[in-house]
């Protein structure tokens, strides 16, 4: 049993639109729910689910909306909360940015929507873009002589369309690894865990079949191949397409992809990890009315790799005034409303009042281009299809962290922020690198001095003319990658 109704309201708990699927909560039940927010987030007891008499609110809260799903039932509380993010996931497609004014201008379709993400309080078609290939936002005239659903809804691949056609058939891989780290005042790592994502951007034509290889320890162990180079994955949750029994029975990812982007697969590591950017501070106090805080902070990682937007954020005292900064590297903003640091920096305030607010820790987000910390490895990616058209995958990893340092004190939750992507994969003109070249053809390799300083990443390239020119395709992050261009590397198909 999942979910009774689903409202949306404002921020002041006026409902906006609403669907009762089971018609066994009344429609003004959501009247109680603001309340009992209020109250509860009043003595700081404010959870995911609230409840008033024999009603239950599962929330979620999404920019300037609130989205409830109410039930009677002692229901799957983790497929609601699936189900309310899927929501906002198909609504922010059709819509470009969930909010009030969005909801208001959108009633008619919104309403066509949640008939078919639900039904009799249970999750259907939830893909955006299969919902887009008969809900629009055009006008439709009346044809009663066809139906305007797909077939895709009903067939077993209900995530993938028939007749997709490619001129150029391509898949990117993204490998994604997040660490959150917590470190104490002595140096000792406290909170450890990497969360990783495999994305892929699919351009395949037909219906291709794909196997996708990790170089996972527990299919290592069970081919006899060792554990060296492997990683243990945890947590692993899949993409719908995926099949399950297979994976579990042989560890094989195979699956049929949806078109497009999406998420593949997601796991989780509890593993030691060195903080690869150290943090060191000193405070120091004159009189009342003065502190300054000395900020340091030194690479741990390789020199062949680079650290992009580097940011600490320093937290001072709520009632710290006339801020000023010296910075030997970067720069040292304070927005409005909040006191923060983007570099290491000596920074001596002006305080009106002593406080004893606690220290806490300080936060610093980085990302790093080729890198992962657990060492997952695509070790190859097998396409088939009836047609047999040759596909090129390519891949490429990337390390963004967020790690806490607190050479004082402990204090609060570990700082964990979203996520937000690198911008999709452009196109950039070819340029020629005077390098020996080793074979003639397309070849695979990685290139070290004597050649251009800072292109240290696996690319695919082809002779021409004496030099090495980078085959078609090829793009990155401009403006984002520092000395290092964000290649692709080719797979073995």
């Amino acid at each position: 049993m999942a979910a009774s109704a689903l409202f949306i309201l404002d921020l002041k708990g006026k409902p906006l639109i609403s669907r009762n699927y089971k018609g066994d909560v009344g429609l003004g039940e959501i009247e109680n729910f603001m309340g009992v927010l209020l109250q509860r987030e009043e003595e700081g007891t404010l959870t995911p689910v609230l409840t008033y008499g024999h009603v239950h609110f599962l929330w979620i809260k999404h920019a300037n909306l609130y989205l409830v799903a109410t039930t009677k039932k002692n229901g799957n509380a983790s497929l609601v909360f699936s189900f309310l993010y899927k929501v906002v996931e198909v609504f922010s497609e059709y819509f470009k940015e969930l909010e009030e004014e969005s909801i208001r201008d959108n009633f008619v379709i919104i309403y066509e929507l949640l008939d078919e993400l639900m039904d009799f309080g249970f999750p259907q078609t939830t893909d955006s873009k299969i919902l887009q290939e008969y809900i629009t936002q055009e006008g439709n005239k009346l044809d009663t002589g066809r139906s305007r659903v797909p077939t895709t809804v009903t067939n077993a691949v209900s995530w993938r369309s028939e007749g997709i056609r490619y001129k150029k058939n391509e898949v990117f891989i993204d490998v994604i690894e997040s660490v959150n780290l917590l470190v104490s005042a002595n140096g000792s790592v406290v909170l450890s865990e990497v969360v990783g994502t495999i994305k892929l951007k699919v351009f395949l034509s037909g219906m291709p079949e794909l196997r996708l290889g990790l170089n996972d320890r527990v299919l290592f162990e069970l081919t006899g191949r060792g554990k060296n180079k492997s990683v243990e994955l945890e947590d692993v949750k899949f993409h719908q397409c995926v099949r399950l029994s297979r994976f579990d029975n042989d560890r094989t990812i195979s699956f049929i992809p949806p078109d497009g982007d999406f998420e593949l697969m997601s796991y989780r590591l509890h593993t030691q990890v060195k903080p690869l950017i150290w943090i060191e501070s000193i405070i120091e106090k004159f009189s009342h009315s003065r502190v300054e805080i000395m900020v340091k902070a030194k690479g741990q990682f390789k020199k062949q790799s680079v650290a992009n937007g580097v940011e600490i954020a320093v937290p001072v005292p709520s009632d710290a005034d006339s801020p000023k900064f010296k910075t030997t590297v970067g720069s040292a903003p304070v927005p409005a409303g909040t006191q923060r640091g983007s570099s290491g920096a000596s920074n001596p305030f002006l305080v009106e009042k002593e406080e004893e607010e606690g220290r806490p820790p300080i936060a610093v987000r980085f990302e790093i281009p080729y890198f992962t910390v657990s060492g997952i490895q695509v070790r190859y990616m097998k396409i088939i299809e009836k047609s047999g058209y040759q596909a090129l995958p390519w891949v490429r990893y990337n390390h963004p962290e967020r790690g806490l340092s607190d050479p004082h004190q402990l204090r609060g939750p570990p700082w964990t922020p979203p996520w937000t992507p690198r911008p999709p994969w452009t196109p950039r003109p070819p340029r020629t690198l005077p390098c020996p070249l080793p074979s003639s053809g397309p070849i695979k390799m990685e290139l070290r001095p004597p050649c251009p300083a800072g292109l240290g990443a696996l690319g695919h390239w082809e002779q021409s003319g004496g030099v090495l020119v980078p085959i078609e395709g090829f793009g990155g992050a401009e403006g984002r990658g520092g000395p290092h261009p964000l290649l692709w590397a080719p797979l073995p198909v």
